[in-house]
């Protein structure tokens, strides 16, 4: 029982020393980070809405063609 109480906590103290190595952004570079993000989900999202459209369109006419 005590083995597996000293492996969590070095496991946590591995962890810790860890985190201490990453380098975290500055406020300015998270900033700029979150807008290539927001622009490019947008971006993506005007393309899968504008395939949707097309395809929605595509689709009503060929219903309208074969009449059903």
């Amino acid at each position: 029982m005590t083995n597996r109480w000293e492996n969590i906590k070095e496991y946590f103290i591995s962890v810790y020393n860890e985190l201490k190595k990453v380098h975290w952004p500055d406020r300015r570079q998270l900033t700029g980070y979150t807008g290539v993000v927001l622009v490019s989900v947008f971006i993506v999202g005007l393309i899968i809405w504008l395939f949707d459209s097309g395809l929605s369109w595509a689709m009503t006419k060929l219903f309208e063609a074969v009449g059903v």
